[in-house]
């Protein structure tokens, strides 16, 4: 081990409280220094380097040193670093707004740009309790939100969301929401069983909606999978059944598009897949392709609409972030869908995606592989101790770290969700590196779980 990297490990333990991690058992260990990337591969200071088999937390699209991006960023620099975009514009942000609704769903008109996916969410959810305001209806201030959602950190965020090992710390912070039941097929919460269950899951959506409706502002969630809540993903027609819903008993649905947007799920949005256009979707992540932060609150015409009167009669969003529309961010968001269409990125995932569903099929012969679930490139790998019963491993064996340790010692590193592998590599990824990281992911599991 050089000095440097020492050093560097040093200051890390030293002076860095780590997201999401028990400092604790952190500070017993050498962690990993990641200096250099490039293509899906991160390298260390002592040389060595791993596949990014979680796309650096699900934010790299395209893989690292996309050309495209550098520019875009390197260009950006030499011009302007920051400007609010509070009564005045710049052409970064302008012109990634137009390409936005170019992209997205038909009927989505407005871009609000915030810095990270939570702050979206949070947008979105002050958007949809104020529309309702200056519609006249008032009562309407709840939300529907489901069990196993993940919306973000932040409190409105948390209040939205359905793990509890994440939120249940914040119960005494948080406002009330409705929880419908997951979609998680696999551990139904209602017991049943698809298709013959004719997604029973949305119609719980729907029961909630027929007996509050005049009370409900909007209805959230992630569409397809459940990303944080272990890769869970929901039955064909589930989206378009509570779009339905939502338009039956005239509520908002917002789509939590921020994990599973850019490409994710082999659209460009997991809403694609059926039809559906959100009132309100939010973005996040991949926006820039995993190289700077950036999120969108994107509206329909008459959500926007809504919000428009004289001064004196404050009908303003009054909400807004300090670097909301910066134009580094946006210039990065603009190389990302330059990228997309340089490469033909979702075109040339069709392919990928077929071989990637052959691969996994050999992951359910595991003996302690409960279910392996994946929408395009969003993989979910259930790790069971007892397959007939769906009997999970305690929480203190810490199977799913075992598994991404002995990844690691083959140069892959991914991050599991308690006992679910998550793989989720950036979409541009080659076949041959695709090949190599389900091969160690594959053996990696074998031997924890078999051994």
């Amino acid at each position: 081990m050089t000095d440097r990297t020492k050093k560097l490990r040093e200051y890390d333990k030293n002076f860095i409280w780590h997201p999401f991690t028990q400092m604790k058992e952190y500070e017993k260990k050498e962690p990993i220094v990641i200096e250099e990337a490039e293509g899906v591969y991160l390298f260390d200071t002592e040389g060595r380097k791993y596949i990014d088999g979680v796309s650096s937390l699900w934010v790299n699209i395209h893989g690292h040193k996309v050309p495209e991006i550098d520019r875009a960023i390197k260009e950006q620099v030499e011009k302007l670093g920051h400007s609010t975009l509070l009564g005045i514009t710049n052409p970064a942000a302008a012109e990634l707004a137009k390409e936005l609704i170019e992209i997205c769903p038909t009927g989505l008109k407005k871009v609000f740009y915030s810095g990270d996916g939570a702050s979206a969410v949070e947008v979105a959810i002050k958007m949809a309790f104020q529309y309702w305001q200056h519609k006249g209806k008032p009562k309407k201030t709840k939300f529907v939100s489901l069990e196993n959602g993940y919306h973000g950190d932040t409190l409105g965020a948390v209040s939205l969301g359905g793990i509890d090992i994440f939120h249940a710390t914040f119960k005494p912070l948080l406002f009330e929401t409705y929880k419908a039941p997951s979609y998680y097929c696999y551990r139904c919460p209602l017991g049943q069983t698809y298709p013959s269950c004719e997604v029973a899951c949305a119609g719980e959506v729907e029961k909630i909606l027929s007996e509050h409706h005049n009370e409900i502002a909007a209805v959230i969630f992630e569409p397809y999978v459940q990303a944080a809540g272990g890769m869970i993903v929901s039955p064909p027609g589930y989206l378009e059944q509570v779009r339905g819903c939502c338009d039956k008993y005239d509520v908002l649905m917002i789509l939590d598009e921020v994990a599973t947007g850019f490409g994710r799920t082999g659209k460009m949005f997991a809403c694609e897949h059926e039809g559906v256009t959100p009132d309100i979707m939010v973005l996040g992540k991949g926006m820039t392709g995993g190289y700077l932060p950036l999120s969108a609150t994107i509206v329909t015409q008459e959500i926007y609409d809504a919000f428009l009167g004289e001064y004196e009669e404050f009908k303003t969003f009054f909400h807004g972030h300090s670097y909301a529309g910066n134009p580094i961010s946006c210039a990065a968001g603009l190389g990302n869908l330059e990228a997309f269409r340089n490469y033909n990125t979702l075109e040339e995932l069709e392919e990928k995606i077929e071989f990637l569903e052959q691969e996994l099929r050999e992951f359910k012969g595991l003996k302690h592989v409960g279910d392996v679930r994946n929408k395009g490139f969003m993989v979910g790998i259930e790790l069971v101790e007892d397959r007939e019963t769906k009997k999970p491993y305690p929480v203190k064996m810490k199977m799913g770290w075992k598994v991404a340790e002995l990844a690691m010692e083959e140069e892959v590193l991914i991050r599991p969700l308690g006992n679910v592998i998550v793989v989720m590599p950036p979409i541009g990824i080659s076949m041959e590196d695709l090949k190599k990281l389900l091969t160690v992911t594959y053996r990696a599991i074998k031997k924890t779980t078999e051994s």
